[in-house]
């Protein structure tokens, strides 16, 4: 009698789709989710106005007394402190949510780290380089991403494409795009279907790499109930990453859909050099932000990550050593104005960047509206103040209305609730099906109904 010993299968028979069959994915039609409360359609089309969802990110939060004003209880009006003054014009776009708490169950702040990873995963740290849950711009890419070129857009302006916020896991974490001129390539370079040109023709090319990567099926059930959990979780990342990219290349082959707020932006000029001084990072994020923007306009993607700057900020001027994060320890404050001028500064830069994130997409008409009426840009950092590094009350900004599934104009006042909040309102808003997120003492039910219509 022959006994047949079970063999592991190889990595190359996986890829060739051997175990399970031959492997598809088909895009995902416009749902519900993508809808505003009133079922509002773009104007020259009759098509359903996408909802978009981004985060922008900026290192060392705001100086002592220097960002928003304290309010005793939430309200309607956001007083704009000196820090905060770019943001004045674009208030009625805004809810800044202040007075909500982290905590940690016992477990240590990992300083600059804590403070993002529980704000966007729901989950403190176990260590500084623990990350247990998916940040939540990715749970939001899940639920609608399907119809759109890129599944998500990761920036980072200061040249630093490791700090990139978002990710599945401490080990799935992708690299940022720091480069405008590679951004601009990525975008709208060869591999980008014009909405509105008259002619359309599916590229040979494309669909040889659809061919190719259509023999890459899911492994088979057993093969998959052998695996430990690790490793069940890292092929699972795989195929998702896979199923990503035969849904870019799918779209690749269909005419889109006319869209007048897609106007394809020129070639860039005037780059500036990959620094780490603030001029130059300014620059640069001034340029992503109007590529991104555009980027979602045009349908190639829903949601995006912005870096401004990193967790611990190596932002520095020109001509000087001393970089933001070591300025917020060693500079003593001014007696007269109360905080640390220098830092201050720093933190200026901050919101003048952020002014003009909200700027790029309100400037992008769209439908009867503008491209930031139909977005909800959730903006953060990972400390309260930049001197202490606390990571209870921390600020965060809701940036646009969400195609009208928000309020906004709003000072959200937290009275030492969990931070997660914020957290499940986006999630909710966005569509994805969760009546509670986070864990531990972080885990919550309670989304913020004083903002969502």
């Amino acid at each position: 009698m022959t006994v047949l010993l079970p063999r592991k299968p190889s990595r190359r028979e996986i890829l060739r789709g051997t175990l399970g069959g031959m492997g598809a994915s088909l895009a995902l039609p416009f749902l519900d989710c993508f809808l505003d409360s009133k079922g509002k359609a773009l104007a020259a089309t009759g098509q359903p106005v996408p909802v978009r969802f981004g985060t922008w990110f900026w290192g060392l939060g705001f100086t002592t007394n220097a960002g928003i004003k304290d309010k005793a209880a939430s309200g309607m009006g956001i007083e704009f402190l000196d820090q905060c003054k770019a943001l004045k014009p674009f208030e009625k776009h805004i809810n800044y949510f202040s007075g909500f708490n982290m905590p940690l169950d016992g477990r240590s702040n990992y300083v600059h780290i804590t403070g993002w990873i529980a704000t966007r995963t729901g989950t403190a740290p176990a260590g500084a380089s623990d990350l247990a849950a998916p940040t939540l711009d990715l749970l939001i890419a899940d639920q609608i991403a399907g119809g759109s070129r890129f599944h998500t857009i990761d920036l980072n302006a200061c040249n630093q494409p490791r700090e990139n916020y978002s990710a599945r896991s401490a080990n799935n974490r992708a690299a940022a795009e720091v480069s405008p001129l590679s951004l601009y390539a990525r975008l709208f370079g060869p591999d980008f279907v014009d909405p509105n040109k008259a002619d359309f023709k599916p590229d040979p090319a494309v669909m040889l790499r659809k061919s190719v990567l259509s023999f890459v099926g899911d492994p088979s059930k057993k093969f998959n109930d052998s695996l430990g959990a690790a490793d069940k979780a890292r092929l699972d990342e795989y195929f998702t990453s896979i199923r990503q990219i035969e849904n870019q290349l799918a779209l690749q082959l269909e005419k889109p859909r006319h869209n007048d707020a897609c106007v394809v932006p020129p070639p860039l000029t005037g780059v500036p050099n990959e620094s780490l001084e603030v001029e130059s990072v300014h620059a640069t994020h001034k340029m992503m932000a109007k590529l991104v923007a555009m980027a979602a306009a045009c349908d190639q993607t829903k949601v995006f990550n912005m870096v401004y700057s990193d967790n611990q900020s190596h932002l520095r001027k020109p001509g000087e050593s001393s970089y933001y994060h070591v300025l917020s320890h060693e500079e003593a404050p001014d007696p007269v104005l109360g905080y640390q001028p220098g830092s201050h500064w720093f933190g200026t830069r901050s919101m003048e960047a952020l002014a003009d994130f909200i700027e790029a997409f309100a400037n992008v008409r769209e439908g009867d509206g503008t491209l930031l009426d139909n977005t909800l840009i959730h903006a953060t950092t990972e400390c309260n103040y930049a001197r202490t590094h606390t990571v209870d009350g921390v600020p965060l900004f809701f940036i646009g209305n969400a195609g009208g599934r928000l309020k906004t104009g709003m000072h959200i006042v937290g009275g030492g609730d969990v931070v997660t909040r914020v957290g499940l309102t986006a999630l909710q808003t966005m569509g994805v099906p969760v009546d509670k997120w986070g864990t531990a003492s972080l885990q919550t039910s309670k989304a913020i109904r004083e903002i969502m219509v």
